[in-house]
């Protein structure tokens, strides 16, 4: 583990989770000097979803402020309360970064060394994974710009609907297809208005699919055409009640 005193540099790697069926987006995982440090403590743990890097830098799970902030850094794909997490207190002091105050739910004995970095690296470093695709394959493409359209469109709200969220869909590892399907993206939506009071809210969704003989930018104007194209209650599956 690193030296307290030394000068770390910090990688951010995403990462599809063996379990992604529990959250089919990539983690945005830390690495110290080119180690993952928080493996050896906290294996069962997962770290921030990509989903939590898209926003504005001020609600990047990493960001640090002069004021201490204690921070989930790794949990479980169940839950913290479950399976226990990994906390990490950072904050910045002048050109320094530093992770310390680290608490292990899991396990009491298990923690990282205190950690610092040089600030201008880190906040680089946030920067760029916050701005990379490169990680992407076709169906984390085609979700992510099918969620931009589907979202400005407004066209949910118009119907009394909510986008409730599109995720990409992958294949199972040593699964046969006709199992599983193809991989594609799923859409999913519920409906607000005329609800019956105490009544469950309709639920709807898209099974949509992405080949590979297709750019998939055409692939994401031909399957947000379809859903754009009348009413999404007629047009989707009734999933829940």
């Amino acid at each position: 583990m690193p030296n307290q005193l030394a000068i770390s540099t910090l990688t951010l790697q995403h990462r599809i989770s063996d379990n992604w069926a529990a959250d089919p987006w990539a983690e945005v995982r830390p690495l110290i000097d080119g180690v993952d440090v928080l493996k050896g403590v906290h294996p069962e743990g997962v770290a921030h979803s990509c989903r939590h890097w898209t926003g504005p830098a001020e609600s990047w799970p990493l960001r640090v402020t002069k004021e201490p902030r204690r921070v989930v850094i790794t949990e479980p794909t169940c839950t913290a309360g479950c399976c226990g997490a990994l906390y990490v207190t950072m904050r910045r002091e002048g050109d320094r970064v530093i992770w310390d105050g680290w608490e292990n739910t899991s396990n009491i004995t298990a923690v990282p060394a205190d950690i610092r970095f040089d600030a201008a690296q880190y906040e680089a470093e946030l920067a760029r994974a916050a701005a990379d695709r490169s990680w992407e394959e076709p169906v984390d493409t085609a979700a992510r710009l099918l969620e931009q359209t589907l979202t400005g469109s407004g066209w949910f709200e118009q119907w009394g609907c909510v986008l409730t969220g599109v995720w990409p869909r992958r294949e199972e590892p040593d699964v046969p297809e006709e199992l599983t399907g193809p991989e594609g993206v799923d859409v999913e939506f519920h409906q607000v208005q005329d609800q019956v009071p105490g009544e469950r809210a309709y639920s709807y969704g898209y099974e949509l699919f992405i080949t590979h003989d297709q750019p998939v930018e055409e692939q994401v104007r031909q399957l947000a055409a379809r859903i754009l194209a009348d009413d999404p209650r007629k047009t989707a599956e009734l999933r829940e009640r």
